[in-house]
């Protein structure tokens, strides 16, 4: 298949275009930098891309979080997202194949499955990222064929969660919490597989994940043994509602994703 992946330069996507040309695909990567650069904030620079691309295909890696800008990101998500769809429908794309994020998920007791609505009403500053999310998943869906990833929170190298990433950095100057709020965590590897097996999945969301929701007070000291900076202390307190995690069981057992680090006990020795 021709496929246009959007992000072809970012933590997944420069993973995840050798994969798609291995598999025999051809792959044109779109990305700020990329060798077709475009600004996805442009609107009429992506639709000349992706008509001209002329893909089966359009994967949405895309987002701007290098700095840590929630508000950037957010915007990319909506009208960058708006710009990629609208210009995959105008080229007769039939199947879009985004990510998304598994903790947008409205309060609860349980990890969320796919069918848990989103947290639509949650306020400043996670609306910022729920309102992001949603609206991306919501212009996706207006492909003839689509498939959201849900990704838990990515750690490995390169993202946030790496030895030398912002969130260790974050966390040796004592900034991360080891508290009662629950993740669902993923590692980089796991995504990009994530992402080429969606590809024949049928339409729908998935949340893609491992299988051990955690309390940070459970997971960020093990972060921190693995990046060599020092753990916080572990805190009391109340669980937000929201922080409850996602299950991945729809994956596993309808769709055979099997991710390689099942927990982040074993992945977090890659870091």
């Amino acid at each position: 298949m021709r496929i246009v992946l959007a992000g072809s330069t970012g933590v997944i996507g420069r993973r995840l275009e050798p994969l798609l040309t291995a598999q025999g695909h051809e792959v044109i990567g779109l990305s700020r930098n990329g060798p077709v650069a475009v600004d996805v904030l442009d609107r009429d620079a992506v639709a000349a891309a992706v008509r001209d691309a002329r893909p089966d295909v359009v994967m949405h890696q895309l987002t701007n979080l290098s700095t840590g800008d929630f508000a950037a990101n957010s915007r990319l998500r909506r009208t960058g997202t708006r710009n990629l769809v609208d210009a995959a429908l105008a080229a007769g794309v039939r199947r879009i194949v985004a990510q998304s994020i598994a903790w947008a998920y409205e309060p609860g007791d349980e990890p969320a499955t796919e069918k848990t609505p989103l947290d639509l009403g949650a306020a400043e500053p996670r609306q910022t990222s729920v309102g992001g999310a949603a609206t991306l998943e919501s212009a996706v869906q207006e492909a003839p064929e689509w498939v959201v990833l849900r990704y838990g929170t990515l750690y490995g190298p390169d993202t946030w969660y790496a030895r030398d990433g912002m969130m260790a950095q974050f966390a040796a100057a004592g900034k991360v919490p080891a508290d009662a709020d629950v993740s669902s965590l993923l590692h980089i590897d796991d995504a990009v597989t994530a992402a080429l097996a969606a590809l024949e999945w049928p339409v729908g969301v998935v949340n893609v994940c491992d299988d051990e929701p955690a309390a940070a007070a459970q997971w960020v000291p093990a972060f921190c043994a693995a990046a060599g900076v020092p753990a916080p202390a572990v805190t009391g307190g109340e669980r937000h509602g929201w922080a409850r995690g996602a299950s991945n069981h729809y994956a596993r057992t309808q769709l055979g994703w099997i991710p390689t680090y099942p927990s982040w006990r074993q992945g977090f020795a890659t870091l």
